[in-house]
């Protein structure tokens, strides 16, 4: 059938409107395509064509207060796969398998995954260098060697349970490395680069390189030095008592900042994983909780001089040995008791029935309100993750036994940093304060301190009056009393001891004690205290026995460390029977013989050198101080010989 000019040109037309409506939309397609998505499907375009190498940015390190290193990263590599890359996936992974202590199967699964770059782990994961290395040089299309890092305690066990450990991703786990896991993380960086779909680097690209950012660095309170006195003598403790646990703190009483803080059992931060989870978890100082015993009495006893309800010196209390308190029989620790003292020998002596008369003085209100100012019963704040609150009876529940037990510190649960903050605030003036271990945050890229924690008092729990008076009471104890094993000639200590039943099934223990003491110096004014806590030492299980001598040895080392020297008008120690006192070695220079043997003969031995009338030389110098029948080595010579001072 023949087809007119006017149908045919009628349909050309229709054409060409359809060809150029198609056109304009093709335009109007592309149009915005180019202009409007184009940058966005480029960025996608391009994302599909980089790859990226991870750099892991080092963990933030971990200062003691004058900047010794005790945790920072070492480098440690990691080796990735970027599957596309690997030409020859079986033989890639026999090759790698005895490198990385992988199986053959699990190497070929990973460099068969559909993913752009995938990390050969566990066995890949922070290798040494030298193994690397080994890597490196076989140049295995595909496998990448990149940085890592790991976590290092150059001091091992150290401090563990405060700094706490990371876990395989560089994440803090427990201790300061948990809490401050958010400053201490750093920023990653990489490497990348444009590749086709074949894994190929596209040409005319170049890599790009973001570096990571460094954590930022975190300053502690705690001195390496004194930390490492405190770990030497819980070493000795545990070997030497065969005790279930031994704690220790260190604290500076004016600020709440934590010299130093262990405990044992212990273990090594990088290798937690070898010991049983209770011993990384449990950070003894602030999670245990027991009835602290004597060491408690300082709180009655601020308490009750406060209240002006006890006059130490000038008022006396006959101790018969025991005390009838509401039905029942409360014993002092001393068989028969002390019989008449002043009631600055009742804290001296530690006696119990005194200080149950100082607590039905004061009445329940009084005496709890104050062990709740001084922070019993709450958790201090402490910046570390675990603490406990200890427990406290209800005051509906306190009856006369109940007041008679808490002012000698029975029938209470507190926590070690707990005991160590109250009694701070009771020898420094009567202010609470917040112990803390973190001193700055440091960006040790530029220098710059990011945050300084600063001294945080909660509240004013005594007068500086009664702190004074709390001071002299505690220096005698240490000079006259059950302390005395703490005593360090030529300072000023105060402190007191500290014996507790432990609670056993829900019963006292005839056998088992938490024995303790907490000590401070110098007594006129406070730069240190330190507390330790034996759990169940074998044998003799008294504080002034046990723990004083281990304060003592901290104490002594403490103060050299803090270079605070010595104290002039300390309270003569009372030595007893078997006992060798210290004494004060005289000016020898110049006297003669005789002389020297008709003032000596009592206190000092002689030997002599040389030939002469007097003495020109004296060894130990005049003004040391020595065991009482020590020998001083003496140098003879004539007057002229004498060398006198400039």
């Amino acid at each position: 059938m023949k087809v007119s000019n006017v149908t045919v040109r009628r349909r050309l037309f229709i054409v060409l409107i359809l060809a150029g409506v198609a056109f304009i939309a093709l335009c109007l397609r592309l149009g915005y395509v180019q202009l409007y998505k184009g940058a966005e499907l480029a960025e996608r375009a391009e994302d599909s064509w980089r790859r990226n190498i991870p750099y892991v940015a080092k963990r933030g390190e971990i200062w003691d207060r004058n900047g010794v290193q005790l945790a920072y990263n070492i480098s440690t590599p990691t080796v990735w796969a970027i599957p596309v890359q690997v030409k020859e996936k079986e033989q890639t992974a026999a090759t790698l398998a005895p490198l990385l202590d992988m199986s053959e199967e699990a190497l070929l699964k990973k460099v068969k995954m559909k993913e752009r770059i995938v990390q050969l782990g566990p066995g890949g994961r922070k290798m040494t260098p030298e193994k690397a290395n080994e890597i490196r040089v076989l140049n295995l299309p595909g496998i990448v060697v990149a940085e890592d890092s790991k976590r290092h305690y150059p001091f091992g066990s150290m401090a563990a349970h405060m700094l706490g450990f990371t876990g395989i991703d560089n994440q803090g786990l427990t201790g300061i490395e948990s809490k401050y896991n958010d400053a201490l993380t750093g920023i990653k960086g990489n490497v990348t680069y444009l590749s086709d779909a074949a894994g190929r680097q596209m040409p005319n690209s170049s890599d790009t390189y973001m570096k990571p950012q460094e954590g930022l660095t975190l300053q502690l309170t705690i001195d390496k030095d004194i930390q490492a006195v405190m770990e030497r003598e819980l070493d000795q403790a545990m070997t030497g008592l065969q005790a279930d646990s031994v704690i220790a703190i260190a604290m500076n009483p004016k600020n709440g900042e934590i010299l130093g803080m262990a405990s044992r059992p212990t273990y090594e931060p990088d290798k937690y994983q070898e010991v049983p989870s209770e011993v990384y978890n449990r950070n003894l100082p602030i999670w245990m909780t027991y009835e602290p015993g004597s060491t408690f009495k300082i709180i009655t006893l601020a308490a009750a001089l406060e209240e002006n309800k006890v006059n130490l010196k000038n008022e006396h209390f006959f101790d018969p040995g025991a005390v009838e308190i509401g039905g029942a029989r409360l014993r002092c620790w001393k068989k028969g008791g002390h019989g008449s003292q002043t009631f600055l020998e009742v804290v001296e002596n530690s006696c119990n029935p005194g200080f149950v008369a100082l607590g039905n003085r004061l009445g329940k209100e009084t005496l709890f309100q104050y062990i709740k100012d001084f922070g019993f019963g709450t958790k201090t704040g402490i910046d570390i993750n675990g603490e406990e609150n200890g427990i406290l009876f209800k005051l509906s529940q306190v009856g006369p036994v109940e007041l008679a037990t808490t002012a000698f510190g029975q029938g209470v649960s507190v926590t070690p940093i707990q005991q160590i903050a109250a009694v701070s605030a009771a020898i420094n003036g009567g202010t609470l304060y917040k112990p803390h271990v973190t001193k700055a945050l440091i960006n040790r890229e530029t220098g710059e301190t990011v945050q300084e924690v600063e001294p945080e008092a909660v509240r004013t729990v005594i007068s500086e009056e009664t702190s004074r008076k709390v001071r002299e009471a505690l220096e005698s104890v240490v000079a006259k009393g059950t302390g005395r094993n703490a005593f360090i000639d030529g300072y000023r200590v105060g402190g007191k001891t500290g014996t507790a039943q432990k609670v056993i099934n829900g019963r006292y223990s005839p056998n088992e004690h938490i024995v303790s003491f907490i000590g401070f110096a110098p007594a006129d004014d406070p730069e240190i205290v330190i507390y330790v806590a034996v759990d169940n030492p074998q044998g003799i299980q008294f504080g002034g026995l046990v723990a004083a001598p281990i304060v003592r040895n901290i104490m002594e080392d403490a103060l050299t460390i803090m270079d605070i020297p010595p104290r002039e008008k300390q309270i003569d120690r009372l030595y007893k029977y078997g006992e060798t006192p210290v004494v004060t070695v005289p000016n020898l220079i110049g006297k003669s013989v005789a002389d020297l043997y008709e003032d000596l003969n009592m206190n000092f031995n002689l030997t002599s050198a040389g030939s002469g009338k007097v003495v020109i030389r004296q060894a130990p110098a005049a003004g040391a101080r020595v065991e009482r029948g020590s020998t001083i080595r003496i140098y003879l010579g004539d007057e002229d010989d004498i060398e006198h001072p400039h």
